[in-house]
């Protein structure tokens, strides 16, 4: 009886988390790229919250300072969020172009909201009606701001971009560079199955009128992160403004990938950490079943081995069920996207995508975790 009754459950797990695949290959499938390339009237804020990237820093404001954008149509703030290195002198001494500057927050602003308070306190010292997020140590097309903005129509108050790893020559550069390119697909297959859970901070747009219907990160400030997702949402809950993809390769930003397994398990920690404070209860409960369904996958092959076989079968069916589905929606994706070689690290990557959800996800709910120096709780 109990083992019929665990069958079912495990049954049902896989049945939820096929069904969830199925919705992100659906809105990717209605997402569309062909929109026209123009600018917006609105005047655009781009800001870059730091915090020590000395080595990265001349490389984003080149970056920036290279938009194919009307100057006047546009500025860029850079935030110093308290560097103890070089970072703002850096900047100070080489920026060239009069739309751009640095402000520094102060020591006593919001003091426990880490990048939110830079972003925040970025806004309250901007004019653009538009609001762009990027992070330092990422790199832009020049076409990247025109390209993404074109996604704004009078309906949009949110535009979710793309980001990707650089090419990496080690393999944990490549295992790297296909899960962070399954994460955006997955967010951008949510918005366009109308579903939006998941985006990026170091590419997204929305409109300041939207940020300040949905009372701007008041409702999140006692957490250190979900200034890009849980803004997302909220837009979308409680306005009547739409939620865009950024479906255009200009529209990509690329960033380094983590050098360490450490600082790998510490972001995912980091990413992880937001899951538990969605709003949308629903939304939590269906993570929490794709969670017990990888929990599944490891608890159905010890069950198969000490109480009856069948359970190696059914963790046969839901392995292979995993990785096929798995599979055609990468490869959907990234044909819309990425470069397609990135798949040739597929089938490794799914062996440790197990263990790896199963870590981040229980340690990103009840650990601390370290981002930028800081030591971050829970």
């Amino acid at each position: 009886m109990i083992e019929n009754l665990l069958l079912l459950f495990f049954l049902l797990l896989l049945i939820h988390y096929l069904l969830f695949l199925f919705r992100v290959y659906l809105g990717l499938k209605k997402l569309s790229s062909d929109t026209q390339i123009k600018i917006p009237d609105e005047f655009v804020t781009v800001l870059i919250p730091f915090r020590n990237e000395e080595k990265n820093i001349l490389q984003v404001l080149k970056s920036v300072e290279s938009q194919d954008y009307p100057t006047d149509k546009f500025e860029v703030i850079f935030i110093d969020d308290n560097s103890v290195d070089k970072s703002k002198e850096l900047l100070e001494k080489n920026i060239s172009r009069y739309n751009i500057r640095v402000i520094t927050v102060p020591d006593d602003y919001l003091v426990n909201a880490h990048k939110k308070r830079a972003i925040r306190f970025g806004i309250e010292n901007s004019k653009g009606e538009i609001i762009v997020t990027t992070d330092a140590d990422c790199i832009h097309k020049k076409s990247w701001l025109k390209t993404l903005l074109s996604f704004f129509d009078d309906k949009t108050g949110f535009v979710s971009g793309p980001v990707k790893f650089f090419e990496g020559k080690s393999l944990f550069s490549r295992l790297q560079e296909l899960e962070f390119a399954g994460l955006v697909i997955t967010g951008a297959g949510l918005i366009g199955s109308n579903n939006p859970t998941i985006c990026n901070a170091a590419n997204i747009a929305y409109r300041r009128k939207a940020f300040d219907l949905v009372g701007g990160f008041s409702f999140q400030m006692n957490l250190s992160s979900g200034d890009d997702e849980l803004l997302m949402q909220k837009i979308f809950r409680d306005t009547d403004y739409q939620i865009k993809f950024a479906l255009n390769k200009n529209a990509i930003v690329e960033t380094e990938p983590n050098e360490t397994l450490k600082n790998f398990y510490q972001q995912r920690k980091r990413w992880a950490s937001k899951g538990l404070f969605y709003k949308n209860k629903m939304l939590v409960m269906k993570l929490v079943l794709i969670y017990l369904f990888y929990i599944a996958l490891v608890i159905q092959p010890i069950l198969g081995l000490t109480v009856h076989s069948i359970f190696l079968i059914s963790f046969t069916v839901s392995l292979i069920a995993k990785i096929l589905v798995e599979f055609l929606i990468l490869k959907k994706g990234i044909e819309l996207l990425f470069d397609k070689n990135i798949l040739n690290v597929f089938l490794l990557a799914e062996l440790f995508h197990i263990p790896y959800i199963i870590i981040a996800g229980l340690s990103g709910a009840f650990g601390n975790y370290r981002w930028k120096d800081r030591r971050i709780s829970r």
